[in-house]
C-alpha cells in the first residue's frame, strides 16, 4: 500500500470494474458473506431513500435536497468499519453513513423538511448535526478527537467531506492541528469529481488529493471509492492505526456524483452527457459489485426485486406517518441555540409565542 513518502498514491482497488477479484488477496481480507450481504443491503437501501427523496422535492414536499447516487459504496463501506463509539462527522452527503451509523429516516425527514429538531441525534449516537458549510466540520472533527484522546477514550472520530472542501482554509487548518495533535481521526474525502460546477482539474494542481497528506506528516490514501469492500478495508486499517495511537490519515474515495449538486443545480449546464454515461454505465458501484456477488451465488434478480420492494414500503410507510405530523410552532425554534438558554433567549421566545397567539386570537374573532 502507497503512504506519504512518495509525491504520488496508488489507487487502491478489490473489486474491478467486473466484479472480478484476486481470490488470495480478497481470502486475507477475512471478510465474511454475512458482511457482504450488509454491505449490499446498504447500499441498495441508499439507492432507494436517495430515489425517493429526489421524488419528494420535485413534489414539494421537502426542501433542497442534495443526491449521493454514485457514492453510495464510499458510503457504505466506510461507515460499516466504524463501531458505535465512534464519531461521525458529515457534510450535507452522508445520508447513508448516517444511517448505517443508526439515523433513523424519521429524522432525517425532519430535517429535510425544516423540523427544528431534524438537526439533533439521539443522545446514545455519536453523530454531528450535518454541515452545509464546505468544510465547516473538519476543524470540529479535530476537537472532537483531541478531546477523546485527553480522554483516554478507545474511539475514531471519522469527517466527512467532498473534493471541493479541500479548497478551503478550513480543511487545510484542520489537518495541520490534527497531525500536530496526533489526534484519532480519519478525514474520508470523497473526490466525486465536481465542486458543484468546477471540476477537479481546475480546483488544485496536485495530481491526488491524497497526496495533500505529505504536508501534515499523516498517512494518505486513495482508493477507488466505487469499490464498497476497497473503502471498507482501508477505513478498517486508518481506524486501527488511529486506535493504536498513530495519528490521523487522510483517504481520498475516488468516485462519481451521478445527478446534480443538489436539486438547485442542473449538471447538464457543465458537464458533457459522455462523461456522466461512462461513470453511470461501465464504473457505477452496483454494476460491479452485483456482478461479483452473483459470481460468489449470494444474490440473484429475484432477491433484488424482493430487497427494492421491502424498502419501498418501508420508506412509503415512514414518509406517510411522518407527514401526518403536524409541524411544530415557529418559537421552538429558540428551544435549538443553546443547551442552556439564557434568559434574554427565553425573553424573545415567550414574545414571539405571545405574539403568535395574539395573531391566532384576532384571526378566529
Amino acid at each position: 500500500m502507497s503512504n506519504t513518502l512518495g509525491m504520488k498514491t496508488d489507487m487502491i482497488q478489490i473489486i474491478n470494474e467486473n466484479g472480478e477479484v484476486d481470490e488470495s488477496r480478497f481470502k486475507e481480507l477475512k471478510i465474511d458473506n454475512e458482511l457482504l450481504k450488509t454491505m449490499y443491503h446498504w447500499m441498495l437501501k441508499g439507492k432507494v431513500i436517495d430515489k425517493k427523496f429526489l421524488n419528494l422535492q420535485r413534489q414539494g414536499r421537502i426542501g433542497t435536497y442534495g443526491s449521493y447516487r454514485g457514492q453510495e459504496a464510499a458510503q457504505v463501506g466506510s461507515a460499516l468499519a466504524l463501531e458505535k463509539q465512534d464519531w461521525i462527522v458529515p457534510s450535507y452527503r452522508e445520508a447513508v453513513v448516517s444511517m448505517v451509523h443508526g439515523l433513523d429516516l424519521k429524522t432525517f425527514l425532519m430535517y429535510l423538511k425544516g423540523h427544528f429538531g431534524g438537526n439533533r441525534t439521539p443522545q446514545d449516537m455519536n453523530l454531528m448535526p450535518i454541515q452545509v458549510i464546505i468544510a465547516g466540520q473538519i476543524p470540529q472533527a479535530v476537537g472532537i478527537a483531541w478531546a477523546s484522546k485527553l480522554k483516554g477514550e478507545n474511539r475514531v472520530t471519522a469527517c466527512y467531506f467532498g473534493d471541493g472542501a479541500t479548497s478551503q482554509g478550513d480543511f487545510h487548518e484542520g489537518l495541520n492541528f490534527a497531525s500536530v495533535m496526533k489526534v484519532p481521526a480519519v478525514f474520508f474525502c470523497q473526490n466525486n469529481q465536481w465542486a458543484i460546477s468546477v471540476p477537479f482539474e481546475k480546483q488544485m494542481a496536485s495530481e491526488t488529493i491524497a497526496q495533500k497528506a505529505i504536508a501534515y506528516g499523516m498517512t494518505g490514501i486513495r482508493v477507488d471509492g466505487n469499490d464498497v469492500i476497497a473503502c471498507y478495508q482501508v477505513m478498517k486499517e486508518a481506524v486501527e492505526r488511529a486506535k493504536r495511537g498513530e495519528g490521523p490519515t487522510l483517504i481520498e474515495a475516488v468516485t462519481y456524483r451521478q445527478g446534480s449538486h443538489t436539486t438547485a443545480d442542473d449538471w447538464t449546464k457543465y458537464r458533457k452527457k459522455e462523461e456522466v454515461e461512462v461513470w453511470v454505465n461501465y464504473r457505477d458501484p452496483f454494476i460491479r459489485f452485483e456482478k461479483f456477488l452473483k459470481k460468489r451465488g449470494l444474490l440473484t434478480e429475484q432477491q433484488i426485486e424482493i430487497l427494492v420492494t421491502q424498502f419501498e414500503d418501508e420508506i412509503e410507510a415512514e414518509i406517510a406517518a411522518f407527514e401526518k405530523l403536524s409541524p411544530p410552532p415557529a418559537y421552538e425554534v429558540f428551544d435549538h441555540v443553546y443547551d442552556h438558554p439564557h434568559p434574554e433567549l427565553l425573553k424573545q421566545k415567550e414574545e414571539l409565542k405571545n405574539r403568535i397567539e395574539a395573531t391566532r386570537r384576532d384571526h378566529n374573532a
